[in-house]
């Protein structure tokens, strides 16, 4: 991947896109394997925002047959069935444990209604995807953190789970593979309109502050919360504040879902990269105050929903790391006066302005492959082209051929005989499929690569330098972000980050003083007591 700003000095675009998270990227990706011309700017890095902060779910979303949204379900849970068939290696199959206890909001009989009713939604013919029983012993001997206290039994159903940003990135690579122009940290400063269409786009290079003029014959805009600042897109748009925590390992394969007593809200426990994912809040927000932050509340909230059901309680103390991110809703008479952000729907919707620009208004990123081929068909009937969608079939640009299961049994053998601990490989497949033959070639020339950044999480020294060196980094975050989430992952000691980005430093080309900088670009993220 390389990030070259002057290449859009190209003659006139088929289709610009402002936006570089999962639904910019989806697009990118499907236009230019139909043969458009393409570009996508993002004015921060790859999935900078909501897109790597989800709760990394490929889900139907098993709530909103609370609110009757057949609709929605059927089309991600259809989405997650082709997902795991095209991108075995980013997304994985996983079951949530949901318990039942005594005077809870659902009893046994409506939860095997629900259950039922989302297997046949699915139409999925694995059996290993339909939702299971278990007796209070057995579901606390699968479960033995939660209390046993009060406990009648509970269900077990699937769903699937991925590494957010990283899909973001491969979906990026693969446009970039099929032709698209795909540059971060690079701003749009004006849409130029001819006659009241949008024909053009002035666009600033964020390091250089050097500017361009693109001619395009369409412009999309995927920008997420952004929509909410200017006309005519902030009439559409209602947002939401999701939070989650980093808290200490208490599952083993299984993921939980719950629903906090303060309010009936569904949140999830889910293991991942070795320990637990808590969340997600969902309170309204306003993009005029600023930052999207944790705070207090938010992570009152948390630690209360959880702990009403844990044995051994989890403290402030226990918190590894946290995230927030902005969800985009559909804007209705209706939303713009409800109460909470949980009851809108998380559907989404294409409109397109009077100047012909089309903005893309909410969404999941379940169903972001299906919508984002809707846009590009709407791009491409008003371009006069008669091409169609490959992406429903293709896999993606970094997913091995054949048998998904022998690839990685012998690729985890490969890693072993180099000194990779079992869940570091493991970790190593799932982030870069394919891609991992190349980072297995830098071992063998150098066997300490094989050794983990920091002890306590499961991301190699050869994963750190090969996304510096491959994956369009500009800033230290965007690799300890967004590339590896170790600054999440990890309370990182002055030493452990300086040690880290000198070993960056000489991929990325950066002296002393850049290091310094970089170093202190990080601190909005870092988690230290």
């Amino acid at each position: 991947m390389n990030r070259d700003f002057a290449a859009l000095q190209h003659p006139t675009l088929d289709l610009l896109i402002c936006g570089g998270g999962i639904y910019g990227a989806w697009t990118a990706y499907d236009a230019a394997l139909r043969g458009l011309k393409v570009a996508i700017v993002e004015q921060n890095d790859w999935a900078s925002a909501t897109s790597s902060a989800s709760t990394k779910l490929i889900h139907g979303g098993l709530r909103y047959l609370e609110t009757y949204d057949f609709k929605l379900v059927s089309k991600s849970l259809q989405e997650r069935t082709r997902l795991l068939r095209i991108a075995p290696h980013r997304v994985w199959p996983l079951r949530f444990g949901v318990p039942i206890f005594a005077r809870q909001r659902f009893n046994r009989l409506q939860l095997k209604l629900g259950l039922s009713l989302y297997d046949y939604l699915a139409h999925d013919t694995d059996p290993s995807m339909r939702h299971r029983y278990f007796n209070p012993g057995q579901f606390s001997a699968h479960f033995p953190a939660i209390k046993q206290n009060q406990l009648k039994g509970g269900f077990t159903y699937a769903d699937a789970q991925t590494d957010d940003a990283r899909l973001v990135l491969e979906l990026i690579a693969g446009a970039q593979m099929a032709g698209a122009y795909c540059i971060n940290y690079c701003q749009l400063s004006q849409i130029l309109e001819t006659e009241g269409k949008a024909g053009g786009a002035i666009v600033r290079d964020q390091l250089t502050g050097n500017e361009l003029t693109i001619h395009t014959r369409q412009i999309v805009f995927t920008t997420g919360q952004w929509l909410a600042r200017e006309p005519p897109s902030r009439d559409w748009c209602r947002l939401a504040k999701g939070v989650h925590l980093v808290m200490p390992a208490v599952l083993d394969a299984d993921a939980l879902l719950l629903t906090a007593p303060a309010d009936g809200r569904v949140f999830f426990m889910i293991p991942w990269y070795g320990m637990t994912l808590l969340g997600t809040t969902d309170t309204d927000f306003d993009i005029d105050t600023g930052q999207v932050a944790v705070e207090t509340s938010d992570i009152d909230y948390l630690l209360a929903a959880a702990n009403h059901y844990l044995e051994v309680p989890w403290t402030r103390s226990d918190i590894i790391g946290s995230f927030a991110g902005v969800r985009v809703f559909k804007q209705s008479l209706q939303s713009a006066t409800s109460g909470s952000p949980s009851a809108l729907s998380r559907d989404w919707e294409l409109k397109t302005a009077a100047n012909g620009v089309h903005y893309a208004i909410g969404g999941k990123i379940t169903s972001s492959r299906q919508d984002a081929a809707r846009i590009v068909d709407t791009v491409c009937e008003k371009l006069g082209s008669a091409a169609k969608c490959t992406t429903q079939e293709k896999l993606l640009p970094w997913a091995p051929p054949g048998n998904f299961a022998t690839w990685f049994s012998r690729m985890t053998a490969q890693a072993a005989q180099l000194g990779i601990d079992t869940i570091s490989a493991h970790w190593l497949l799932r982030r870069h499929g394919m891609k991992t033959t190349e980072i297995l070639r830098q071992i063998e020339t150098n066997a300490q690569l094989a050794q983990r950044i920091v002890p306590e999480v499961p991301l190699i020294l050869a994963d750190l330098l090969h996304c510096a060196t491959n994956e369009m980094i500009v800033h230290l975050d965007d690799l300890l972000r967004r590339r590896l989430p170790l600054l999440i992952l990890a309370k990182l000691s002055d030493d452990q980050l300086y040690e880290i980005a000198r070993l960056a430093a000489d991929p990325l080309h950066w002296d002393n003083a850049r290091v310094a900088q970089e170093i202190s670009r990080c601190g909005v993220f870092r988690n230290q007591e």
